[in-house]
């Protein structure tokens, strides 16, 4: 027997391979829609929200975007910002503000916030969002460029120029926190309200 049940498949609003990728050895039966919103527009709207209230206002954004062109589908958007006490950071658009930063994150411990929501016919049904606390090694300027140069566009695909998941765990000395939230997916929590809302089997 199938572990989702439900008569639709779920839809993923994201892009993002590796959340495809915890979806799929979760053994849920999904689809991938990318949303197609201004996330930096959508981040400006947060104004003086925190970094956690921004990553929610994105997952709905991207939830909403999604669910307003698949009718009767459970439509999940994700999404995951950074903060280093009271400063926010997004995505690097380049080597050089990845390296920046790296700069500013190493030796210190940050917050990586991971939301997500689950929206049908235009309902917000389940929305959350989960912190974990990363501590970066004081690592020489040599082992940035070194590292700059073996992850590549990888650097600039996440939030603080790194993925846990990959050669971006050379970075750290100390990790609080759920491993899935820090990959950008709280799976555990998703998989809790699936199983008690009746679309995966419990």
């Amino acid at each position: 027997m199938p572990l989702w049940i439900a008569q639709q498949p779920l839809v993923l609003a994201s892009k993002s391979d590796i959340r495809g990728k915890i979806l799929a050895a979760a053994g849920l039966r999904f689809g991938i829609r990318p949303a197609q919103i201004d996330e930096r527009a959508v981040e400006a709207k947060a104004g003086s929200l925190d970094a956690a209230g921004a990553a929610a206002l994105l997952a709905r954004a991207k939830a909403d975007a999604v669910a307003a062109t698949q009718a009767g589908h459970l439509v999940l958007g994700a999404d995951q910002t950074l903060a280093l006490g009271t400063e926010r950071f997004s995505k690097p658009a380049d080597r050089a503000e990845a390296a920046r930063q790296l700069r500013a994150l190493r030796g210190k411990t940050h917050a990586l916030h991971s939301a997500l929501a689950l929206v049908c016919d235009g309902k917000v049904l389940f929305e959350m969002v989960d912190t974990a606390q990363l501590t970066m090694r004081d690592f020489s300027d040599r082992f940035l460029d070194d590292y700059l140069d073996m992850a590549g566009d990888t650097a600039l695909a996440s939030v603080g120029g790194y993925q846990l998941e990959g050669i971006g765990i050379h970075l750290f000395e100390k990790i609080e926190g759920d491993y899935f939230t820090i990959l950008g997916l709280p799976l555990l929590p998703l998989l809790a309200y699936l199983r008690q809302s009746g679309f995966v089997d419990g």
